[in-house]
């Protein structure tokens, strides 16, 4: 189990080392073979293969109020509902790719939840770690984007991880593909999460959302193939960075609103099938007509070695009037059949 700024890593010491270790059974193990390691730091509790989502979640929660870590094997584990890192310092942890969370058919549900797992979040849940596992959505054999219908989970969608009201956490080393929604979202006041090496495709819509987050880093993503935007920000996405990411095959590369003063670096879209960045603000009625919403534009990101190559249309697109003191830094635009930027007025955009 670790805790997590994006400034520091302090790790604990888990694991067999140390004379003071207990090895407790569970009182109600979800195997016959999970056991608890514990040192004065962090518990650890290991899980045989074959456990389904009811004894993942058991096992989380019945970590201590300090949190702990729940590391499972490789091998496919049927998620029938939702697990939720729902309180602070909790760690899910697999053994790599070989570790694969997959979705029950007809499960209808996100497979896992980081934040309380209600509409409206009233904690910020604080040091959670999602690393080394797969998910597998099963979108062909899911019925519905959203998990409830009515009442509570009415709001939250069916992605494959769902980050809400989190803040100084970590996922790393995780793919999710063949989501009903989403491959990771995050949303309602995500603040200083950290994720790496994230690979997501094959998703009904983004291979990464990204709603309501602040001061957050994503970096060493491979997000292709998705019907929707490889990324989507669209809601109050400021100050944040993306480095090192390769966008191929999607439907747009990067779909952009409502994102503030965020760096860009070193991303590379491949073959979108329209734009490889689309920048634009979000427009209400009124009386009048249509107006935007304020604070809906996009200004201040700067891309550095933007790289979008042959993209169905324009590689970089500013649709909107108010998205200005934007700026891209070296960039590679190679193939694009409607040229490299696209703006509705000139000089929208500054390229360096």
């Amino acid at each position: 189990m670790k805790t997590f700024t994006n400034q520091k890593v302090r790790r604990g010491l888990v694991g067999l080392a140390g004379t003071g270790l207990l090895l407790a059974w569970l009182a109600s193990p979800p195997v016959s073979d999970a056991i608890t390691s514990q040192t004065s730091a962090v518990p650890v509790i290991r899980l045989a293969a074959g456990v389904t989502s009811r004894e993942i979640q058991a096992a989380l929660d019945s970590l201590p109020d300090t949190g702990g870590e729940v590391q499972l094997p490789a091998g496919r584990f049927e998620i029938f509902s939702p697990v939720v890192l729902g309180r602070d310092g909790l760690s899910l942890t697999g053994s790599g790719t070989d570790t694969v969370l997959r979705l029950a058919d007809g499960a209808n549900c996100p497979v896992l939840i980081l934040g309380e797992p209600v509409n409206h979040p009233c904690c910020v849940v604080r040091h959670l770690e999602v690393a080394r596992l797969a998910v597998d959505g099963n979108r062909a054999a899911q019925g519905r984007e959203l998990w409830h219908l009515a009442g509570e989970g009415s709001q939250i969608r069916n992605n494959g991880i769902t980050v809400q009201a989190v803040s100084d956490s970590l996922v790393s080393n995780v793919t999710c593909a063949n989501c009903r929604s989403g491959g990771l979202v995050t949303t309602l006041g995500v603040r200083r999460l950290t994720v790496r090496h994230f690979d997501s495709c094959g998703n009904e819509f983004d291979g990464l959302a990204c709603y309501d987050t602040a001061d957050s880093i994503f970096a060493d993503l491979n997000l292709h193939d998705n019907p929707g935007a490889g990324i989507s920000l669209d809601l109050a996405f400021v100050h944040n960075i993306i480095s090192n990411a390769v966008l191929a095959r999607n439907d747009l590369g990067i779909f952009m609103r409502a994102s503030h003063n965020n760096q860009f670096h070193d991303v590379t879209i491949r073959r979108s099938h329209h734009f490889g960045v689309f920048m634009a603000h979000t427009d209400f009625t009124t009386p009048a007509g249509v107006r935007p919403v304020p604070d809906s534009e996009c200004t201040r990101n700067a891309f550095t070695n933007l790289a979008a190559i042959d993209c169905g249309s324009a590689a970089f697109r500013v649709n909107d009037l108010n998205c200005t003191n934007n700026v891209i830094i070296q960039p590679r635009f190679v193939d694009d059949p409607r040229g490299g930027i696209s703006e509705v007025r000139p000089d929208l955009v500054s390229v360096k």
